[in-house]
């Protein structure tokens, strides 16, 4: 039978159309969750975090990735938890309830605690790059995973650094009472004493406080050659401005990547004490890290002035979590969960493993102080 050409328009827009329709559905979007504070005094660390999981999420999407034989779309759910547990564990569900692949986060290891258990419910499995305190990887869930040293090291190595390479023998501890800084502040407690310091004070604050003088006072007339803060930076700031206004100038001043911030020193506000600080952070610098100057690089020219510490982990750690499903050949994460602990990436932070519980195996640590305003790795 011989078709007129009208007739044959019609077939090819109709195979077109076939076509197009199956190619559509070839592609397949895969969520992975974020969460973090996007709003309230720590807002800053939050949108780093969301930066490095959405530069992450970009790059991916360029290199045309093909599971199970249809072509991933990846899109990032982010979720705001204000550092507050009760949200965070709300956020935790909303995520779950979206059947989204993956996690990573949170930032704070008070609200990173709650839902870690409610991502192994729900069979989700999450990474942080930042929650650093250990109860975290106690309970053994195959979901939970950190990229990060934990506060063990970190509370440790800044314990040793202050008696053998300062010297110094009296420090009074502050903490903020939430997990993660009463953990880091535990741990540098007990190898400060361990190691023949005298904690000579320990006060308490909170993570909403902005006044310490009845605290610094009651401190300066215990006479420490230092005080180690378990918290975070909207609290640090103002203390050591006050440290200042109470003549604590020649205090050194510790603590975690809590306070280990660009922002620490604006929000110190050209208070002298911020050359007196020691910080630790879990990783490598930026300058030893595999690919860490020239992702700095690509970050800045993305999100000019909001880089803070966590997203080069967030970075990876989404990487992490696409590698597993490669391997698995499945976005499932029942599917790909086992993968997970069998991870050998190659990341801008480092070459990522994991111990059986959870935990980064070989976890580096630096420490940093600040001259000219500038962090500047010890």
């Amino acid at each position: 039978m011989k078709l007129n050409p009208i007739a044959i328009s019609t077939i090819l827009l109709f195979g077109l159309s076939v076509n197009s329709s199956a190619s559509a559905q070839e592609v397949q979007v895969v969520k992975i969750g974020h969460v973090g504070p996007i709003s309230g005094a720590q807002a800053h660390y939050g949108r780093d975090n969301e930066n490095g999981v959405r530069m992450a999420i970009e790059e991916l999407n360029g290199q045309n990735i093909v599971i199970a034989g249809k072509k991933i779309k990846f899109e990032i759910q982010a979720e705001d938890d204000a550092s507050d547990p009760k949200q965070g564990t709300a956020a935790a569900q909303k995520l779950c309830d979206s059947k989204v692949a993956g996690i990573v986060g949170h930032l704070n290891s008070g609200t990173t605690i709650p839902a870690a258990k409610i991502y192994n419910d729900c069979g989700i499995p999450h990474i942080t790059g930042a929650a650093t305190n250990p109860a975290l990887t106690k309970p053994g869930y195959k979901t939970t995973y950190r990229i990060i040293a934990n506060d063990d090291a970190l509370g440790r190595r800044l314990a040793v650094y202050a008696s053998e390479n300062l010297h110094l023998k009296k420090v009074a501890i502050i903490d903020d009472r939430t997990a993660y800084g009463q953990g880091v502040a535990e741990v540098f407690k007990k190898t400060a004493l361990s190691i023949g310091m005298q904690v000579v004070d320990e006060q308490y604050t909170n993570d909403k406080a902005t006044d310490f003088m009845a605290i610094l006072t009651s401190i300066k007339s215990k006479s420490p050659d230092a005080i180690f803060y378990g918290g975070m930076d909207p609290q640090g700031g103002p203390m050591l401005r006050q440290m200042e206004q109470l003549g604590l100038n020649n205090v050194k001043y510790f603590g975690g990547d809590g306070i280990c911030t660009t922002e620490v020193a604006k929000l110190a506000a050209g208070a002298k004490t911020l050359t007196n600080v020691v910080c630790a952070e879990g990783g490598a610098s930026l300058a030893k890290m595999p690919g860490g100057l020239a992702w700095k690089k690509r970050y800045d020219a993305k999100y000019p002035g909001q880089f803070q510490i966590y997203s080069p982990y967030t970075y990876d750690a989404t990487f992490v979590l696409v590698d597993a499903m490669k391997r698995a050949n499945s976005v499932e994460p029942k599917v790909y969960i086992p993968k997970l602990v069998e991870t050998h990436y190659k990341g801008i932070t480092a070459d990522i493993a994991f111990e059986p519980n959870g935990e980064i195996k070989n976890p580096a640590t630096t420490l940093y102080t600040y001259k000219d305003g500038q962090k500047t790795a010890l």
